[in-house]
């Protein structure tokens, strides 16, 4: 798992839509071997569907043929009781659930999580740290930016960006 921290504009978000190839990079290429999540900052839902049509929605962009694991996700994150809901109505931190949700439910091979947890109460920003060390445990590749440098421990790696350069902290 691999944490990626810098000073706001340092251009992290931009980085992982680089990585998520949902912009071209300035020069070179990127390579990602596998399906990738993506979990931008800025939740990427419809806001005029229920929560169930958003994922009847993914679930067919990523050709599942159920959503049972969409559904272990939801009941994980507390999200059961919102499916009806739309996603306008929702809360912040609720809709940030969902794009987690819709990130993980295809099972990607690589992760990539821009402030995952925005908006998320204690239980669960714990309850998405052990997704994550699930995911980690599974032998996928995750990279998540985070502007809490606190969390340092659980990362194998942690990558500062500043000035375009990504370096690695010494002290992760």
């Amino acid at each position: 798992m691999v944490g990626i921290v810098g000073e706001n504009g340092a251009g992290k978000s931009t980085l992982l839509r680089i990585l998520a190839g949902l912009l071209p990079p300035d020069r070179g290429r990127v390579r990602v071997r596998g399906r990738v999540g993506y979990c931008p900052q800025d939740p990427e839902v419809h806001l005029g569907l229920t929560v169930d049509h958003n994922l009847e929605w993914f679930r067919a962009a990523y050709r599942l043929r159920d959503g049972r694991r969409a559904e272990q996700l939801m009941d994980l994150l507390g999200l059961l009781q919102h499916r009806g809901t739309l996603v306008g109505d929702l809360s912040g931190g609720t809709r940030q659930k969902l794009n987690l949700v819709l990130a993980l439910m295809h099972e990607p091979e690589v992760l990539l999580l821009d402030e995952p947890y925005q908006g998320f109460d204690w239980e669960t920003y714990q309850r998405f740290w052990g997704i994550a060390e699930d995911s980690r445990r599974a032998g996928r590749a995750i990279v998540v930016i985070s502007h809490l440098f606190y969390e340092r421990h659980r990362f194998d790696t942690l990558l500062r960006l500043r000035d375009g350069v990504l370096s690695r902290e010494e002290d992760a």
